[in-house]
């Protein structure tokens, strides 16, 4: 599942790059009702490749939502994994191989930059440690045991999903991302990270802001206040989704 604003050029090079990692993927698009044709530039794709999909929402409503309405549609039509990644290349296909795998023993796997193996390329030093920092942040507000928690890049389980308590998220942007590793942790789901080196974007333009920056240090300060989400949840769907089995 990838979510699109204006990434028009990235998302035939996506989706052929993907393919041929792993052939017998499906590949939907969550488009923002992009201005630059991205939505018809996947549609194009799509009568050629049925593997090829497109949701299309008709205003920019962020990349939170556009998260949960991809998986809304995985759950729907029954996938047993769900993968998000970014439209913009920097996660590169070939490590989802290895991210399936261990998508196996785990419920959540992440593509790590700050695990043995992992690094990025083509960043300045500005950028590196302004990543740096905010995971450290994370990982020290909310005591995670996860190194990268700002990564997009990520492998879930069908179950895992079901457990989540994702209509409790009220977050937008890129910190849903650090939202979802704090619920996982805090019910107790299996988090493994698998290293990848990231690459900058390799066309368009990014879409962080100073505002994405303030959202995300907000969200600590709020995450680090709430109560446990077991709390949000009845024992019947805790049990449930404990014990769901994949379609």
């Amino acid at each position: 599942m990838v979510p699109t604003y204006d990434e028009a050029k990235n998302v035939q090079p996506l989706a052929t790059r993907l393919l041929q990692a792993v052939p017998d993927v499906d590949i939907l698009f969550v488009d923002d009702a992009s201005p630059d044709g991205t939505a018809e530039r996947v549609a194009a794709l799509g009568r050629q490749d049925a593997r090829i999909r497109l949701l299309l929402r008709h205003e920019k409503l962020g990349l939170g939502t556009a998260y949960l309405a991809g998986f809304e549609y995985g759950l729907t039509e029954k996938y047993d994994r769900i993968v998000t990644l970014d439209a913009d290349l920097s996660h590169d296909p070939a490590y989802l191989p290895a991210l399936l795998d261990a998508s196996e023993n785990a419920d959540l796997v992440i593509g790590s930059r700050y695990v043995a193996g992992g690094g990025i390329r083509d960043w300045g030093l500005h950028r590196r440690l302004l990543s740096r920092y905010a995971n450290l942040l994370a990982r020290g507000v909310l005591r995670l045991p996860v190194r990268d928690v700002t990564s997009g890049f990520r492998v879930y389980r069908a179950s895992t999903l079901t457990a989540l308590p994702l209509a409790s998220i009220r977050s937008s942007g890129y910190s849903f991302l650090e939202e979802i590793v704090f619920l996982a942790d805090r019910l107790s789901l299996t988090i493994a990270e698998v290293p990848i080196v990231f690459c900058d974007r390799e066309g368009g333009r990014s879409k962080i802001s100073a505002t994405e920056v303030f959202k995300a240090a907000f969200l600590l300060l709020r995450l680090g206040l709430r109560p446990h989400p077991a709390s949000e949840l009845g024992e019947e769907h805790l049990l449930a989704g404990a014990d769901s089995t994949e379609p």
